[in-house]
């Protein structure tokens, strides 16, 4: 006999406090192709004479690379496929940069009943252990057929 709750989340409901993440390394080559997508040629992510003298005071990756794990991280992970954003409220905290190595992490901090809808904690830590992102996230996940 199927729950209502089956009906709604029908590969199971995340629990509160599940947690997932995800790790991978920011290249050059990523800040190449976000402005291809983006046309983001801000000179602090590509001169390395203007970079030095922002507060940086090196090359910095466009924003959308960093918040981008958390995307590949619902999508993927948790709540997982047909998951997109609804809203986002994301405080970026610190740069990266090139070679840098950033894991995006999500906490679920509710999950309701009625409706296919999450509420995360969302995280970016750089390698170093410094957090580069912080904030919640509102996502809303769709019933994909295989």
């Amino acid at each position: 006999m199927s729950t209502g709750t089956d009906a709604v989340w029908p590969r199971g409901a995340p629990a509160v406090g599940q947690r997932a993440e995800r790790t991978r390394a920011v290249s050059k080559r990523d800040i190449e192709l976000f402005t291809e997508i983006s046309g983001d040629r801000n000179p602090i992510h590509y001169d390395e004479e203007a970079a030095k003298q922002s507060r940086f005071g090196e090359i910095v990756v466009q924003g959308g690379i960093t918040s981008a794990i958390l995307n590949a991280l619902v999508a993927e992970d948790l709540p997982g496929p047909g998951t997109v954003f609804l809203h986002v409220d994301w405080s970026f905290k610190a740069p990266v940069r090139p070679g840098d190595e950033i894991t995006g992490k999500v906490e679920v901090l509710e999950a309701r009943s009625d409706k296919p809808i999450t509420k995360l904690r969302t995280e970016v830590v750089r390698g170093d252990g410094t957090v580069v992102l912080e904030g919640e996230a509102l996502c809303y996940t769709m019933a994909l057929s295989r």
